[in-house]
């Protein structure tokens, strides 16, 4: 029997559109690793466990080197995919596709909560309300902003933090809905834990959890308008906002903003605080157009080559952004009386910006920052396509219609070029041909398919990318290593201009993290003696590495390495091994690093001294890898 859209359970829609993304997905889920999958997953050796003990767990944990709160959640769920899969990218990538599912799951629900608080605006009955819910959530799930939180395997660190944000304003909803009941005692404590409990398991995860609070805030300000079972404002729901977001936001502001106003603090960013502000007035108006009008252009993942706002007028776009976002925050207040949720769907999508998008000195574009953000930006555009009462009503409809075609489209054709390494990198680099980092990476993916064979075509494609992408502006020094280090493999001349250009940027502007992983592999690759590298020009780029005030533990480190290993300079390893401790006390590596040398060299005492230290920060035995051994060679000698 022929069952009517309107006679048909909104679920079923559901289960379809989760069913259709899966499908636009799945190509994505063979593809490789990517960018700083490397360094958090591939490279990271804490995060391949060989077995499921506490201790293996708990170095896991703590073994992200993209933030100081570790992000241990998502490192654990990394080390679980490794315990079952290997690195096997495949059942990496299937965990964040559920993830993804699931937080569409979540969105749905969402939606439908906030539907339901604002229906003179959205539909008459419950079931179209469903509908509609279902909407936002299928062209949540289908975005193509949305497709490097699932492709992306470290992306996995936004995906699952936005469970537990949207986990928590679920639960939020509840407690309030209790409240407005008459249960006001309890309603209060569930929106206080909801709160709590959601920001400090989604910080587990990635530090965007922390803008649960200001979500939830925007909730009340839109709809529930702090009301109390009188109607009146109820005081004690300021008071928790109080506690849980306006004091915490003060004091994070006075403990940022003296180091934020340091210059430098932004020395190793090719932008200060105010220009990364004018910058970030585009950014977020693109990230609007992106997102509801995407591009392949525009989603080329990479976005080093966006070019920075030195002034209102420079470019002559940084000034209609600016006045662009005030209408657009203006309107959006505007709007509240009149309608509510297309307000809360403006403000849910700005809100998001106010962590990556404002002063914190990280990198200027990342399409991932939206995987929230496209959520407010659907629950403000949709229901007014899809809903009967406005003018036009077929216009919009056949708009909406082409959009979800367009947005699933476009993500299951992205999907496709993330299935295989080479096609993606040729479609990065052909979506973004002035990006220094796609350039680099189809080289280096020329590099890797020739296997460092000199008679493979693929060794011939990679020179022509990396000398592109070592002369394009703000490039690292990655595309000068790779050309190194092939031509040192082929027992080829090295050609002087490389190593002067990796000079060059060494000296002007302090190395950043791809800066320090490029010496760190032309070290390895000098130890494992597969590249015959002349040590003064080695020495050069690393002197004018360390040219710069305050270098990094982690450069200090690799010098370390180099030292010690490659030049067989005992003191001066030791010294820059002692240095990258004084830069980052609180890291084991380097302490263990040092011990090991202390041994070799008969200096037991200081090396008792380190092992004792090392002790007292081995928490839950994360460090007994190390440890253990350690122990057993100063037994082993009595003298020790």
């Amino acid at each position: 029997m022929r069952l009517s859209l309107s006679r048909t359970h909104p679920l079923f829609w559901l289960a379809i559109a989760l069913l259709a993304t899966t499908a636009a997905y799945l190509p994505a889920l063979q593809g490789g690793y990517l960018f700083d999958d490397f360094p958090n997953i591939v490279d990271n050796a804490a995060l391949q466990p060989k077995d499921a003990s506490v201790a293996s767990l708990v170095r896991a944990a703590l073994s992200s080197p993209s933030s100081k709160l570790k992000r241990p959640l998502t490192s654990l769920t990394f080390a679980a995919n490794y315990l079952v899969g290997g690195l096997d990218p495949f059942g990496m990538k299937l965990v964040n596709l559920g993830i993804h599912l699931l937080n569409g799951l979540l969105f749905f629900l969402l939606a439908r909560q906030l539907l339901a608080l604002a229906p003179a605006q959205a539909m008459d009955s419950p079931r179209r309300r469903d509908f509609l819910a279902v909407l936002i959530a299928a062209a949540w799930m289908v975005l193509p902003i949305n497709l490097t939180a699932v492709a992306y395997v470290v992306q996995r660190m936004e995906s699952l933090a936005n469970l537990f944000v949207v986990g928590g304003l679920l639960v939020y909803l509840a407690g309030r809905r209790r409240m407005l009941a008459g249960a006001r005692a309890s309603g209060l404590t569930l929106c206080t834990g909801a709160l709590v409990l959601g920001t400090g398991l989604g910080l587990l995860a990635k530090e965007t959890a922390v803008l649960l609070p200001l979500y939830a805030f925007l909730v009340e300000w839109a709809l529930l308008r702090w009301r109390g079972t009188q109607g009146r404002t109820d005081v004690a729901l300021w008071g928790m906002y109080a506690a849980l977001l306006f004091v915490p936001m003060v004091l994070g502001l006075i403990w940022l903003l003296p180091g934020l106003l340091q210059p430098g603090t932004w020395a190793a960013r090719d932008f200060t605080l105010g220009e990364r502000l004018l910058s970030e007035a585009r950014i977020v108006v693109d990230y609007v157009r992106w997102t509801l009008l995407p591009t392949p252009h525009a989603l080329s993942f990479y976005h080093d080559d966006y070019r920075v706002s030195t002034g209102l007028l420079s470019p002559w776009t940084t000034l209609p952004a600016v006045l662009g976002i005030v209408a657009l925050v203006a309107f959006t207040v505007a709007m509240r009386k009149r309608a509510p949720l297309f307000a809360l769907g403006l403000a849910l999508f700005l809100g998001a910006q106010t962590l990556t998008a404002t002063i914190l000195p990280l990198e200027l574009v990342y399409e991932h920052r939206n995987y929230f953000a496209s959520f407010g930006l659907m629950l403000a555009v949709l229901p007014w396509l899809a809903g009967s009462e406005a003018p036009m009503p077929l216009a919009r409809r056949t708009l909406l219609t082409g959009l979800l075609l367009l947005w699933g489209a476009q993500t299951a054709l992205t999907a496709y070029a993330w299935g295989n390494p080479l096609r993606l990198a040729q479609d990065l680099a052909l979506r973004a041909p002035d990006s220094p980092r796609a350039q680099y990476e189809l080289g280096r993916t020329y590099v890797v398919l020739s296997n460092y064979d000199p008679d493979s075509p693929f060794t011939r494609l990679a020179y022509a990318p990396l000398e592109r992408a070592m002369a394009l502006p703000g490039s690292s020094i990655l595309p000068e290593q790779a050309l190194i280090m092939v031509n040192a493999r082929l027992h080829r001349p090295i050609e002087p201009a490389w190593w002067d250009s990796m000079v060059a940027k060494l000296k002007a502007h302090p190395p950043g993290v791809q800066d320090e992983s490029s010496l760190a592999a032309l070290t390895q690759c000098a130890r494992q003696l597969l590249c015959d590298l002349p040590r003064d020009r080695m020495l050069e780029a690393f002197l004018a590495a360390l040219s710069h005030t305050r270098p990094s533990a982690r450069l200090l480190s690799i010098y370390a390495d180099y030292a010690w290993n490659v030049l067989e300079d005992r003191e001066l390893g030791m010294k820059a091994a002692r240095e990258a401790i004084a830069a980052a006390p609180s890291e084991p590596a380097y302490r263990i690093t040092l011990v090991k040398m202390q041994l070799v060299v008969g200096d037991t005492e200081e090396a008792a001294e380190g092992i004792a230290k090392l002790h007292e920060m081995n928490v839950g035995g994360a460090l007994d890898y190390a440890l253990d051994p350690l122990d057993k060679s100063t037994r082993a000698d009595p003298k020790k």
